[in-house]
């Protein structure tokens, strides 16, 4: 698979410069990082919340995990938490389970980036398969993200 075909379309209807990168097959995010060679704190993850009967993006840095208390405090559920990859994978039909961009409007998402990723000047991030990465500016990505800013990381 390839950089998915909705993911494209929308950066390049959005005329945002962005550079993709091919690498070995790797599944875990700091595989990514090393495989492109960019610090963990510059390559985005997406992690799946199951939050009131509705699945959350949330996206951080490779280098951080998802501080599920925060989340549930900031989402006001304490019901909250990881979803599965059986909850989320029909969401991403044209994504590799795992490879998903961290555009959850473009999948009718909601999506919360930790201000810690927000500081990166540029971010990297796979773009719906497990063997290509975006690489663009993070400015351009909130500006068509949309995404709500929030402490819900911490580092690992």
């Amino acid at each position: 698979m390839t950089v998915t075909r909705k993911l494209k379309e929308f950066l390049d209807n959005n005329k945002v410069p962005y550079k993709v990168s091919t690498h070995q097959e790797v599944y875990t995010a700091q595989e990514v990082a090393a495989s492109v060679h960019v610090h963990g704190k510059e390559l985005a993850k997406v992690v799946m919340i199951k939050s009131q009967n509705k699945l959350i993006m949330t996206v951080l840095p490779a280098s951080h995990r998802v501080n599920i208390e925060k989340t549930k405090k900031l989402l006001k559920d304490p019901e909250a938490r990881l979803a599965t990859e059986g909850e989320f994978k029909s969401q991403f039909p044209d994504c590799d389970v795992g490879a998903m961009p961290p555009f959850g409007n473009i999948y009718n998402l909601d999506v919360y980036v930790d201000k810690s990723l927000a500081e990166d000047e540029d971010i990297v991030f796979q773009a719906g398969s497990h063997v290509e990465t975006i690489k663009m500016k993070y400015k351009d990505y909130s500006r068509l993200a949309n995404p709500n800013v929030a402490e819900f990381a911490e580092h690992l």
